[in-house]
């Protein structure tokens, strides 16, 4: 495998553990967004590994999610990223099976209306585009309600795992 471009102190993973699941998850991601300069594009695609990429991805969905729901995410650039990768499996594969469904669903209606979802907008066309996908309105509150069960089956996963997200340094 390759070497690992994140690295992370032992001590910082260690005082995020003991905040709660989301400080031991913000230290990778401020590990990778560090390596990445906050850009996710072809240049720094491959400075991370596809863990890594997917750990990224859950943030930036639960992100935008959490604020301003599907069409938030879409318009803010972040549909490829998601919904273009395996994101989804790899979701299953960390044993968010349900969150992995809710995340096909969510696919399914943006690749139906990518054209439309992605498109540069106004203001109020933007707003207009929560009216007229509303059939993301359940899958929202389904992650919102459950988010805090799916970070905690990423966290748990992430700690068994180390190794795939980052170089721990003491």
């Amino acid at each position: 495998m390759e070497e690992n471009k994140v690295a992370v102190s032992d001590a910082a993973l260690r005082e995020g553990a003991e905040e709660g699941m989301d400080a031991f998850l913000q230290v990778f991601i401020d590990g990778y967004l560090k390596v990445t300069g906050g850009e996710i594009n072809a240049e720094t695609m491959p400075l991370l590994n596809g863990w890594q990429h997917t750990l990224l991805g859950y943030h930036f969905f639960r992100q935008e999610v959490s604020d301003g729901g599907f069409v938030q995410l879409v318009q803010n650039g972040y549909g490829p990223y998601i919904f273009d990768n395996p994101f989804a499996k790899a979701m299953r594969l960390m044993g968010a099976k349900d969150f992995s469904k809710l995340v096909y669903k969510a696919k399914e209606i943006y690749d139906a209306n990518r054209k439309d979802l992605e498109r540069e907008c106004t203001e109020d066309e933007f707003m207009a585009m929560y009216e007229r996908y509303e059939a993301f309105d359940d899958l929202e509150d389904a992650f919102i309600e459950n988010e805090e069960e799916i970070t905690e089956q990423i966290a748990r996963y992430v700690d068994e795992h180390l190794e795939d997200f980052a170089r721990i340094e003491s």
